[in-house]
């Protein structure tokens, strides 16, 4: 009986020791619970901190207690402690990680601990290969910008230097001009005075010539009797003092015209026909002059670069010219051109007062015509071509035998500058206007005056005969163009505005039907003769000079102060 009450009193001894041990290990459990739920519960109430904080734990609360359960011997007890202990632990560090990802509050082991120092310690290391990588590119930008700033220094410098030293140059150049400004008083002043002593001259010489105009006409119909021993005695002079090689006119003052055939059986073409098929560039001065060549399609060109140029015209189809001769012996501007009746010499007249002769043959100056005082404007062969015509700014046309080389007749009537001079087709009657607004027809034979054209209220600048010799178109610096009948020249027949500026030449087609205008507002205008209708060619970038009709009347060629020859067809 003692021994069954000693192993009951043990039995329960044990019973209740186990029931200590296990309310022990509850309270000591509930209070590592509570130690690790209270190191939790500010980090969830109060946020992460700015920096990371490790908390430096002793002895890990899990640590003891699962050395606790390993030697009291309750291997189930720390089976479901570690289940239950390693799953809250992992579900709070994800939650923590996951809310706070710059901050660890929660370090369940010294693995964990160490994982997470190694991630940051690899963070910390790629931040620093990217900030040492931008340190760098940082470095190159800055020294690129040091030599970038050393270079625009030295070359600010430079420019400082130049500024300075152009500054310095202008002062000198300044003071220099300072020093011509009495010597160019001086020369002003002497320039002034001798326009005014020219001007006095020139007044005198008109007084002067007035005078002894008046005089001669008082005197000439004093005495018959001596004008005709006068006569004699001239006849007598005249074939004493005749050069031997001296050329002869045609007897018949008016021979056939063999080209009134032509024109009578050719048809005029309507002005609105006429475009633009080709544009060449001549040359780089103001063209003066054209002429067309008597039997083919080449064409004259006078510049003021003192040159004169050949061009054979483009056939159809084509699109450029091409330039076959070239002269240049001129000593100044050229002004006009005249082709010799068989196509093989060209006539030049120039500012240098000479006009002059070219053989094409020979390619070069066979004749130099020295005579006039002052430049000479135009020139024109009789159809014979031993004579040779000429007129300039000193009031007078001349007329040059080319066999005796030799002017043989000067013609004096004009009051101011002969702007132009024209034969007649086929005769010995002679054509010029002049800047005092008239136009003469001379006899080439005896130079005698016979006829006076008054009518234009400006300067002419041209005039022409059509070819049955007929009819007389002049033209003015104010764009007025007048027909005249060559039978009555007391007035115009008609007047056609080609304004409002100066037309320069005019040129009649073959079948005389149509006009030709050079205009100086950079147009051609065409004028039928009949009708008066006026009709415009555009083309030119400048004031247009000269024009002129090809053989038939089917293409009208110009030329400008823009160096262009274009050819309308």
């Amino acid at each position: 009986m003692s021994a069954r009450r000693k192993e009951g009193a043990v039995e329960e001894n044990k019973e209740s020791f186990s029931e200590e041990r296990r309310s022990a290990e509850e309270e000591d459990f509930e209070e590592a619970m509570r130690e690790a739920a209270s190191s939790a519960a500010p980090r969830t109430k109060h946020g992460p901190p700015k920096q990371h904080i490790i908390l430096n734990i002793p002895e890990a609360v899990d640590d003891f207690l699962r050395n606790f359960l390993r030697r009291a011997g309750l291997s189930q007890t720390l089976d479901s402690f570690e289940a239950e202990w390693y799953g809250s632990a992992q579900k709070l560090l994800t939650e923590t990680l996951r809310t706070s990802p710059a901050g660890v509050f929660f370090i369940p082991d010294a693995l964990t601990h160490r994982q997470l120092l190694q991630s940051e310690l690899e963070t910390v290391r790629r931040e620093t290969d990217l900030l040492r990588q931008e340190v760098l590119a940082a470095g190159e930008s800055l020294v690129r910008m040091q030599r970038e700033r050393d270079f625009h220094r030295q070359q600010y410098r430079r420019a400082a230097e130049d500024k300075n030293r152009l500054i310095e140059d202008f002062k000198q150049l300044k003071k220099h001009l300072e020093s011509y400004e009495p010597a160019l008083r001086k020369l002003d002043d002497k320039y002034q005075a001798a326009l005014r002593q020219k001007m006095l001259l020139s007044l005198e010489k008109d007084r002067v010539q007035n005078t002894t105009d008046a005089r001669l006409s008082q005197e000439k119909p004093r005495n018959k009797t001596e004008r005709s021993i006068k006569k004699s005695a001239d006849k007598s002079s005249a074939s004493t003092s005749r050069h031997p090689k001296d050329s002869e006119f045609s007897v018949c003052s008016r021979p056939v015209n063999l080209h009134l055939a032509q024109v009578t059986s050719q048809k005029c073409r309507s002005p609105s026909s006429f475009s633009l098929s080709c544009s060449i560039k001549a040359h780089k001065l103001p063209i003066s002059c054209i002429d067309l060549h008597p039997r083919k399609l080449i064409l004259a060109s006078a510049s003021d670069d003192r040159s004169w140029r050949l061009w054979a015209l483009p056939a159809s189809g084509e699109k450029v010219g091409q330039r076959v001769l070239t002269g240049e012996d001129h000593s100044d501007w050229l002004s006009g051109c005249s082709f010799h009746p068989e196509g093989g010499k060209l006539a030049t007249t120039s500012g240098d007062t000479t006009v002059r002769l070219w053989d094409f043959s020979r390619g070069c100056c066979v004749l130099t015509l020295s005579g006039h005082s002052q430049p000479t404007w135009g020139c024109s062969f009789h159809s014979c071509g031993h004579f040779l015509a000429s007129c300039s700014a000193d009031r007078t046309a001349k007329l040059w035998d080319l066999n005796s080389q030799r002017c043989r007749l000067t013609l004096r009537r004009h009051t101011a500058s002969v702007n132009s001079i024209c034969f007649l087709p086929f005769s010995n009657l002679l054509l010029t206007c002049s800047a005092d607004k008239t136009l003469a027809l001379w006899d080439a034979r005896l130079g005698v005056c016979t006829a006076t054209f008054h009518g234009h209220q400006h300067p002419c600048n041209h005039a022409t005969f059509d070819l049955t010799g007929e009819v007389v178109a002049s033209c003015d610096s104010h764009g007025l163009v007048n027909l005249w009948d060559i039978r009555r020249p007391a007035s115009a027949v008609a007047t056609v505005d080609a304004g409002p500026l100066g037309a320069n030449q005019v040129a009649f087609s073959p079948s005389g039907k149509m006009l030709a205008v050079a205009s100086n507002d950079s147009l051609v205008r065409l004028v039928e003769v009949d009708s008066h209708a006026v009709s415009s060619l555009s083309g030119h970038r400048d004031g247009v000079q000269s024009v002129t009709f090809d053989h038939k009347g089917e293409i009208v060629i110009s030329a400008g102060s823009d160096g262009l020859i274009n050819v309308w067809s």
